[in-house]
């Protein structure tokens, strides 16, 4: 059996990093932890990563990479099922970067560089959900004003950019927990398709609500003590 090659040192740095992102939030994240959790001296690590900025920059560079590629999916959504697959696995993307969802205004006040490319990443968001819009409204299963297009993709954007703030705020010690991904991707998808129901044909809002139905659960709180 041919053996997998080893992880590139760089690779390896950069996959124990967003684990630790994500599990403790970047702010609460030192090099020094990095390197202990890595098992590599820290000069090991600053020799791949001279600043912390520049490990978060690699970071978003593959979350934009894939992003981008994810988002020139929607020129083919074209009815609800569609856009329930496309939303959900953009959701699945943020989730996998959600570090720069929970701190991202911290993040955009220190790091110029994700300030700017940030206000990329809205923009290419818009333009898909725009696409999104247009394919929907002309396969016919949906009917918005054109002068309602720019409004509701503002809103569907805002959504996506700030659902996992919102879920953290609600449920700050457990909101952000593996385990509890799904129901809050599912949760994150539904409201923002919603945003679409008093637009859609009634076939589509119907299966719209049976998706919800069948894949969306509830928002549990944990009782207070």
């Amino acid at each position: 059996m041919v053996k997998k090659a080893p992880r590139r040192t760089a690779e390896r740095i950069q996959d124990v990093t967003l684990e630790l992102f994500n599990r403790f939030g970047e702010p609460n994240v030192s090099t020094t932890l990095i390197s202990a959790e890595l098992g590599i001296s820290p000069g090991n690590l600053y020799y791949h990563y001279p600043a912390k900025d520049e490990l978060i920059n690699s970071l978003f560079d593959r979350y934009e990479r894939g992003l981008n590629e994810l988002l020139n999916a929607s020129d083919g959504v074209r009815n609800v099922e569609d856009a329930w697959f496309f939303m959900h696995t953009l959701f699945e993307m943020i989730w996998q970067y959600r570090f720069l969802y929970r701190d991202l205004n911290d993040l955009l006040s220190k790091n110029r560089r994700l300030e700017t490319h940030f206000q990329w990443v809205i923009k290419n968001k818009t333009r898909a959900v725009r696409a999104l819009l247009d394919g929907m409204s002309r396969a016919g299963v949906m009917t918005m004003d054109s002068r309602e297009v720019e409004a509701t993709a503002t809103s569907m954007v805002v959504l996506l950019t700030y659902w996992l703030s919102f879920e953290y705020v609600r449920n700050p010690r457990h909101a952000l927990e593996p385990a509890n991904a799904q129901s809050a991707l599912m949760r994150g998808a539904h409201h923002v398709l919603s945003l679409l129901a008093p637009y859609l044909e009634p076939g589509q809002r119907t299966h719209l609500q049976r998706l919800a139905a069948a894949y969306s659960s509830p928002a549990s709180l944990p009782a207070c003590a």
